[in-house]
């Protein structure tokens, strides 16, 4: 059997699945946590995380995808005579469905009648776990310790949640 000659492969589109997973995560979890902190219900959370997760994620894509054609375009004018296959729509794909599946890791529990009571912790604590193991995938591109690329996106995506949770606090607290 041929194989094709512009097999993809995984580490062709690893950057743009964590960039997609990371972000995902993030902001998934800052909603998540602005809305706690606000002292929304679970419905409000629910409509608001699955929101994000198409409106942003479908942005992400989109802008993933214009990017790598404005970089193709510049580099058609630059040598115009080299042959160059677009691969843009695939790689904005891959952001896309990396930032839904792991931005929905977050969302589950308040998706779910297992963690009556204890949504925000449940999803605190996945998405922690979350953001150390797509941290960690990064060694693969970097070739850093797993370890330290795990806890340097642990840390990011933690700043974020605290953040975006005060934000949701203190403007609940002055309105309300």
């Amino acid at each position: 059997m041929l194989r094709r000659k512009n097999r993809i492969k995984l580490g062709e589109y690893l950057d743009e699945a964590v960039y997609g997973a990371n972000d995902g995560i993030i902001t998934t979890f800052a909603v998540i946590s602005s809305a706690t902190g606000a002292t929304l219900g679970g419905e409000a959370i629910i409509i608001l995380g699955l929101a994000n997760l198409v409106a942003d994620g479908f942005s992400m894509g989109a802008s993933s995808f214009l990017s790598i054609r404005t970089e193709e375009d510049v580099q058609r004018i630059k040598s115009f005579w080299k042959n160059r296959n677009s691969d843009a729509l695939s790689r904005s794909l891959t952001t896309f469905g990396a930032f839904v599946f792991a931005g929905s890791i977050p969302l589950i529990p308040f998706m779910s009648s297992v963690a009556v009571g204890h949504e925000f912790m449940i999803s605190a604590v996945a998405a922690g776990a979350a953001f150390f193991v797509v941290g960690g995938s990064r060694t693969v591109v970097t070739k850093r310790g797993f370890f330290i690329s795990g806890l340097e996106m642990f840390i990011v995506g933690g700043i974020a949640a605290i953040l975006a949770y005060s934000i949701g606090y203190v403007i609940h607290s002055s309105i309300a």
